[in-house]
């Protein structure tokens, strides 16, 4: 199973955050306890809307830095928003 986690959250205020995590489940709950990042401890609650699975960590990093380097519009089709 691949160990290496792209996700995209939608914040309570309609915004996308992107991350990169090995453990989903405890990183989902830490950022819906306001324990995550910085951006979203205040715009809880979260919900996960989409996530990939890689192989490797350099792998999971470069599609993280692609998904926050598309636009709002192209985000919003990729996690189907739109």
């Amino acid at each position: 199973m691949s160990d290496h986690v792209v996700y995209v959250l939608e914040c309570a205020d309609g915004s996308l955050y992107t991350g990169y995590t090995t453990d989903l489940e405890r990183r989902v709950a830490e950022h819906d306890a306001g324990e995550g990042a910085k951006y979203t401890r205040g715009r809880t609650p979260v919900e996960l809307r989409y996530h990939e699975r890689y192989e490797s960590r350099s792998a999971a990093m470069s599609r993280e830095y692609e998904i926050k380097q598309l636009s709002r519009r192209q985000k919003e089709r990729l996690v189907g928003l739109e």
